[in-house]
């Protein structure tokens, strides 16, 4: 019979199909690849902090820091202690979408520990005092995290002081219960990554089973819904 397909031969409406946007689909992969690096890279950064919110809610009591060697065990632990702030190296510096300010400033006699401040919105000026008494996340400064990575390069920038390899960094007021959202941006980001990561896995996945069918097809086995033509 005149036009009959025969199955030896490929399928003439399969060939006709417009070929599969390979370009666009490359674009896709690659950047879902690159934002799954970078929200893991984020969830790395952020691990310090999120390991500080699961830590203990009541403080390590350590008096007087400008006369006390600090134990490594002490590393990313909520503490009260007390000292008097110093003025060689000390700066002050805002963040982004924060109305109050920040001053970091060394112990008076202990080089080695650092100290943020936060000084509330309208009280930058002569009307602030420094406080003498501390309470929050003892850390080395080098694993301090994300939002203090410059501290170290500031000083130097803007004071000409070194900061001493293995120096000591206490954020006055960080509780664990306040960096919670270190921990929930930690999971958020982490969550993000490995969902892109299984979405590229799903279009490949789904490219090879394309590949296969229409080699099939075209090999002569019989497509789904196609018939012989009389």
């Amino acid at each position: 019979m005149a036009g009959v397909w025969s199955a030896s031969e490929p399928d003439p409406e399969l060939l006709a199909l417009p070929a599969p946007p390979k370009r666009e689909r490359t674009l896709t992969i690659v950047l879902m690849l690159v934002t799954a690096l970078a929200a893991a890279a984020l969830a790395w950064s952020l691990r310090s902090e999120a390991a500080y919110a699961l830590s203990e809610g009541q403080p390590v009591e350590l008096g007087d820091l400008s006369s006390k060697p600090l134990d490594p065990s002490l590393a990313n632990r909520y503490v009260q202690a007390s000292g008097l702030l110093g003025s060689q190296g000390a700066i002050k510096y805002t963040r982004a979408a924060e109305g109050d300010s920040f001053r970091l400033a060394p112990l008076a006699g202990a080089s080695s520990v650092w100290v943020e401040i936060r000084v509330p919105e309208g009280f930058e000026g002569p009307r602030f005092i420094p406080p003498s008494s501390f309470a929050g996340r003892l850390v080395p400064i080098e694993r301090a995290g994300l939002r203090h990575a410059k501290l170290v390069s500031g000083v130097k920038e803007r004071t000409g002081v070194d900061v001493p390899e293995g120096a000591w960094l206490l954020v006055d007021g960080s509780s664990p219960r306040a960096s919670r959202w270190a921990l929930l941006l930690s999971v958020l980001f982490g969550a993000f990554a490995a969902w892109n990561v299984l979405s590229v896995g799903r279009v490949l996945a789904k490219v090879r089973d394309d590949h296969g069918s229409a080699g099939r097809g075209a090999g002569g086995t019989l497509v789904e819904g196609a018939e012989p033509r009389a």
